[in-house]
């Protein structure tokens, strides 16, 4: 097609939230609106400053609080203002990034304007409606319902072969393609920054320095990192724990480990939106911490491989079948005794580290240029069949 494309995103999360979802969705539209014109529909938190600094547009729609989570239900259909927004743009394409109400209001435009409508798979869905409601019946409805929604999308999207694989068991009418996640991180070379980064956080000679990024929620299996780290500490292994993030569950991680003694070797940042900055904390790293067994893609996984840093998750985590334990990651047992074993092992040849460290750069670090040109061929391959 010769005239710029027009493509709309759909997502029921976007900035001032920062999490994967986000991340993803802001990287798709700030590289695809380089030679297309891009729209992000997403909630309204209110008043958002700095948007206007954006490459691409944004248009909110109501939404609600969703009571104890820091994500909104969005109400688009009742939403007047939204849908002359909306009404008024002319799509190419749609690309939902949600099955909820504001990916269902996607499908609808798209089937009411007889566009091609994609959707990409962020989550486990079955998997997070059972960690929430913990009902096997509703669960299945839940799951056949949000089938039926991603079957009427004229492509499907997975993160990585894992998730594609748990969709078609899920139902999905057709193999996920899949579009694996990247990151903008470049790789940190200022080491006189990084000593001031030792000096500050009282990183002695010869500590390890251990790293979480990430939501502060218990669903990301923060009690179990903590528990490792306090029979980690008895093994009189010396490091330094750094969380990075914010959530609901950062007091209560606070007082476990002062109640344990680990405040010496464990410190707190809170969020930290400097991109810049972030790179230098992955590259302070010698291992990334991933006990998360929730989540469906790792792109904290791929941020960490760009500065030479490798991850330890737990087995039969979706994310950890994105590495090879000893190759270029390491998998652990899930148990708290058998993180904090392999932790400790981990450096014990450091030779070996450091060949795991280079290959999971080589083979996990990937930029958001590649994986929007391969966006780009679907997308184009879709219209031009419509």
């Amino acid at each position: 097609m010769n005239k710029r494309m027009t493509v709309g995103f759909f997502t029921d999360v976007f900035f001032p939230m920062i999490d994967g979802v986000v991340n993803v969705v802001d990287n798709y539209a700030k590289y695809l609106s380089k030679d297309a014109n891009v729209y992000v529909f997403a909630p309204d938190y209110g008043e958002i400053k700095n948007l206007d600094k954006l490459p691409y547009k944004v248009i909110r729609t109501k939404s609600i609080k969703i009571p104890r989570l820091d994500y909104r239900l969005t109400i688009p259909e009742i939403d007047i203002a939204f849908r002359e927004d909306v009404s008024g743009i002319e799509l190419d394409i749609v690309h939902i990034h949600s099955p909820f109400a504001i990916g269902m209001y996607g499908i609808n435009y798209a089937k009411a304007h007889k566009i091609p409508v994609v959707a990409t798979l962020h989550s486990q869905y079955k998997k997070d409606f059972y960690e929430r409601i913990k009902n096997t019946y509703i669960t299945n409805l839940a799951t056949k319902e949000l089938m039926r929604r991603f079957n009427k999308c004229d492509r499907l999207f997975a993160v990585n072969e894992e998730v594609a694989k748990v969709f078609y068991e899920y139902g999905a009418s057709v193999m996920p393609m899949v579009t694996n996640n990247a990151t903008d991180l470049l790789p940190f070379m200022n080491t006189s920054y990084l000593s001031k980064l030792q000096e500050k956080y009282h990183i002695t000679l010869g500590q390890k320095v251990l790293l979480y990024v990430g939501r502060l929620d218990a669903i990301k299996n923060l009690d179990f990192l903590i528990d490792s780290l306090i029979i980690l500490k008895n093994y009189d292994f010396n490091f330094k724990m750094i969380f990075i993030g914010s959530g609901p569950f950062e007091a209560y991680m606070e007082k476990k480990i002062k109640k344990n003694g680990l405040q010496d070797t464990t410190v707190f940042t809170g969020r930290i939106t400097d991109r810049t900055e972030l790179s230098a904390h992955y590259r302070l790293a010698d291992l990334f911490l991933l006990p998360s067994l929730y989540d469906s893609s790792s792109l904290v996984q791929i941020e960490a491989a760009s500065q030479n840093t490798p991850t330890l998750f737990i087995e039969k985590a979706v994310t950890a079948s994105t590495v090879k334990d000893g190759i270029n990651g390491y998998i652990s047992q899930n148990s708290t005794q058998k993180y904090a074993d392999k932790i400790n092992s981990i450096f014990e040849d450091e030779k070996a580290h450091d060949f795991i460290s280079n290959n999971a750069f080589r083979d996990l670090y990937l930029v958001w240029e590649q994986i929007v040109d391969q966006l780009k061929k679907a997308y184009l391959e879709l219209l031009e069949n419509c």
